[in-house]
C-alpha cells in the first residue's frame, strides 16, 4: 500500500530545523559573489591611472591592499558558505538514509518478496547521493547561475553593450558541453570508494537479514549499526570536500574563444579610444568570472533532473505503508499466560494460486508443545509466519490469551517470541555477536545456550572461539552449525513462546538428540511450536498435527496418530527403517 506525496516533501523534515544555516550559507554566498564583482572595478581604476600617468606608488598600494582585503574576506565567506551549504547537504544525506533504512525495517515480509535487495541498496546509496548533490551543489549552482551570471553580464554591458553581445555567443556551448559531460563531472565526487563500499555492504547485509531482525525485534540495534558506518562515510566525504571542493573541470576552449573575441574586438575599441584600457582589463576579468555561471546552468539542469528522479524513487519507498502494523489503540502484550488459538485460519500468497492454509483451527494451551509435520509445501512454514505475525491471515483469527493478534502491539508481541526460521541467517560478525546480537550477556548464560544447541564442539574447533568472525552469511560454518547458531539465539532468550521451524533438519541424529533433549526440558516452562519432517522431533509433543495441502488432516498424540495409519504413521515407519539401515 502506498500514499503519494510530493518528492520535495521528503526534504522538508531535514530543512525545517536548519533554516538559520541555510540563510547564513546563502548570505555568505551572496557576499562572495558581490565582492568578486568589485575586484575588476579596482583593477580598472589602477590601469586607467597607469595609462593616464596619474597613478602614484601610494595609490597603487591602496588598490593592492583593497584587493588583498577583499580576497581575504572572500576566502573567509567562501569557507563559511561551504561549511553551511555543503554541511547541510551532508546532513540531508544522513537524515534521508537513516529515515529510509528505519522505514524499510517497518515494511512487511510481502514487500521483500517482490523487491530485490540490490534495488534497495541502490536507493540507499546512489539515489541518496544524487539527492545530496542536488541539494548542495545544485543550490550553489542555482544562486551563481542567476545572481553572479546576471550581475557579471550587467557589469560587462555597463562597460560596452556591443562587446558584451559578441563575447557571450560561445557561452551557450559551455552550457551544452557541461550537460553532455556532466556524468564525468559527477563521477569526480565518488572518489571515496572504500567507505562507500563498506556502507553498501552493511546496508545490503541488513536488508538481506530483515526477517531475522524483525523476528527478534532488533530494528533499533540494526539501525544503529548502519548509522555508525554511515557516519564514517559522511566524515570521509566532508574531509574530501576540504580538498577537492574548489576544483571543477573547466571548458577552456569556449572560454578562450570568448577571450579571443574580447582581445580582438575590445583591443580595437581600446586603440580607437572607444573604451579605456582599464575598461578593457576589467571586461576580461568579468569574462573569466562569467564562465562558471554559464557552466553552472548546464550542471544545474542535470543535477536537478537526477535529484528529482532519485527523490521520486526514494519517496516511493517512504510512501509505502506496511501491510502489517499497529492498529489504532493497539493493546500491550506482557506475555502468554493462557493459550494460543487459531479459528478457521486461511492464507493465500496470491489470489491466482491455491490457498497455502485453509480452515486451520488449533488450540495450544500455555506451556504445552504442539508438533507440526507434513509433506513439503503443506503450509507448515506459512503457519509459523502467521503465528509470529510476519504475515497476516487472509481469513480467520489468531488469538493470544483471547486477544486477536492484530489488536496487540507488534513490538510487544514479537518481543515475547523466540523464533528459529527454516533458513537461518548469520551476519558477518563474530559467533558471539551472531548469538547475542551485541547484547551484554553473562558468560554462564551464553555457554548454557551453546550447550543446549550442541555448539560446544564447534566453539572449540574455531581459532578464536566465540570471537571468531564467521564471514558473510556464516560462510565458515556448515549448514548444521548455522542452524545451531540460530537455535542458540532462541535458547538464550527467556521468552514465553518458542517457535522452531525444522530445527534439526541439517544435523545428524546424535546432535539432533542433544538438541531435542534441551527442547524437551523447556516444555512446561515455555509454549513450544515445533515444525519438523523428523518424527523424533515432535513425538514428545502433547499434540501433533499433520498438514497436507494447507489443511489439518491428522491430530492427536504420537500414539494416537500411529493408530490412524495415515501420513504420520507412514513417515514414522519409513524413518525407523532408514535409521535401522543406517545402524546396520
Amino acid at each position: 500500500m502506498t500514499v503519494e506525496s510530493s518528492p520535495l516533501d521528503l526534504l522538508r523534515p531535514s530543512l525545517s530545523g536548519r533554516r538559520a544555516a541555510i540563510a547564513a550559507g546563502l548570505l555568505c554566498l551572496l557576499v562572495v559573489d558581490l565582492l568578486q564583482l568589485a575586484i575588476p572595478r579596482i583593477i580598472k581604476k589602477a590601469v586607467d591611472g597607469l595609462t593616464a600617468l596619474s597613478a602614484t606608488p601610494a595609490t597603487l598600494v591602496i588598490d593592492t591592499l583593497w584587493i588583498v582585503l577583499i580576497a581575504l574576506v572572500i576566502a573567509a565567506f567562501r569557507f563559511l558558505w561551504r561549511h553551511f551549504l555543503m554541511g547541510l547537504s551532508r546532513e540531508i544525506e544522513r537524515d534521508l538514509r537513516n529515515r529510509l533504512f528505519s522505514h524499510i525495517q517497518t515494511l512487511s515480509a510481502s514487500y521483500f518478496q517482490k523487491t530485490r535487495t540490490g534495488d534497495l541498496m541502490a536507493h540507499a546509496t546512489s539515489d541518496i547521493h544524487h539527492i545530496r548533490m542536488a541539494a548542495g551543489m545544485g543550490l550553489v549552482a542555482l544562486v551563481d547561475a542567476v545572481l553572479l551570471g546576471a550581475a557579471t553580464i550587467g557589469f560587462m554591458a555597463y562597460i560596452n553593450i556591443r562587446l558584451t553581445l559578441f563575447t557571450i555567443i560561445p557561452m551557450p556551448l559551455i552550457v551544452l558541453s557541461t550537460r553532455i559531460f556532466s556524468k564525468k563531472m559527477h563521477n569526480a565526487y565518488q572518489s571515496v570508494q572504500e567507505s562507500n563500499s563498506t556502507l553498501t555492504e552493511r546496508v545490503r547485509e541488513h536488508f538481506t537479514g530483515i526477517r531475522i531482525i524483525k523476528a527478534y525485534t532488533r530494528e533499533t540495534e540494526s539501525a544503529r549499526a548502519v548509522e555508525a558506518v554511515s557516519r564514517e562515510y559522511i566524515d570521509r566525504n566532508v574531509r574530501l570536500v576540504w580538498i577537492t571542493g574548489a576544483f571543477f573541470p573547466m571548458m577552456q576552449l569556449f572560454s578562450n574563444i570568448s577571450l579571443a573575441l574580447v582581445i580582438y574586438l575590445g583591443g580595437r575599441q581600446t586603440i580607437f579610444n572607444q573604451i579605456t584600457a582599464g575598461d578593457f582589463v576589467a571586461f576580461i576579468s568579468y569574462l573569466g568570472m562569467l564562465t562558471w555561471p554559464m557552466m553552472a546552468i548546464g550542471w544545474l539542469v542535470n543535477l536537478i533532473q537526477r535529484g528529482k528522479a532519485s527523490l521520486a524513487r526514494v519517496g516511493a519507498i517512504l510512501d509505502t505503508r506496511p501491510d502489517i502494523g499497529n492498529r489504532p489503540g493497539a493493546r500491550p502484550f506482557s506475555g502468554l499466560s493462557i493459550d494460543i488459538k487459531t479459528e478457521a485460519l486461511q492464507f493465500r500468497y496470491d489470489e491466482n494460486v491455491p490457498p497455502a492454509l485453509e480452515e486451520v483451527s488449533l488450540h495450544i494451551p500455555g506451556g504445552t508443545v504442539l508438533g507440526v509435520t507434513g509433506p513439503p509445501g503443506a503450509g507448515k512454514t506459512t503457519l509459523l509466519r502467521l503465528l509470529t505475525r510476519i504475515q497476516d491471515p487472509s481469513g480467520g483469527r489468531i488469538l493470544y490469551d483471547g486477544a486477536d493478534i492484530r489488536d496487540l502491539r507488534i513490538e510487544d508481541f514479537r518481543s515475547r517470541i523466540a523464533y528459529v526460521p527454516q533458513e537461518p541467517f548469520l551476519f558477518a560478525g563474530t559467533l558471539r555477536d551472531n548469538i547475542t546480537f551485541g547484547a551484554d550477556i553473562p558468560e554462564e548464560e551464553f555457554l548454557k545456550a551453546l550447550r543446549m544447541a550442541a555448539l560446544e564442539k564447534t566453539l572449540r574447533s574455531l581459532p578464536l572461539g566465540a570471537e571468531t568472525l564467521v564471514g558473510e552469511k556464516g560462510v565458515i560454518l556448515s549448514g548444521g552449525q548455522k542452524q545451531r547458531v540460530a537455535l542458540a539465539r532462541a535458547f538464550l532468550r527467556e521468552r514465553p513462546i518458542l517457535i522452531l521451524d525444522d530445527p534439526i533438519s541439517q544435523v545428524d541424529a546424535e546432535t539432533g538428540d542433544v538438541i531435542l533433549r534441551a527442547v524437551r526440558d523447556l516444555a512446561g516452562r515455555r509454549t513450544l511450536v515445533i515444525v519438523s519432517h523428523r518424527i523424533s522431533a515432535v513425538r514428545f509433543a502433547q499434540r501433533i498435527i499433520t498438514l497436507q495441502n494447507g489443511r489439518v488432516t491428522e491430530s492427536g498424540t504420537h500414539q494416537e496418530l500411529l493408530l490412524q495409519q495415515g501420513y504420520y504413521a507412514r513417515m514414522h515407519m519409513l524413518q525407523q527403517m532408514r535409521e535401522a539401515a543406517d545402524a546396520a
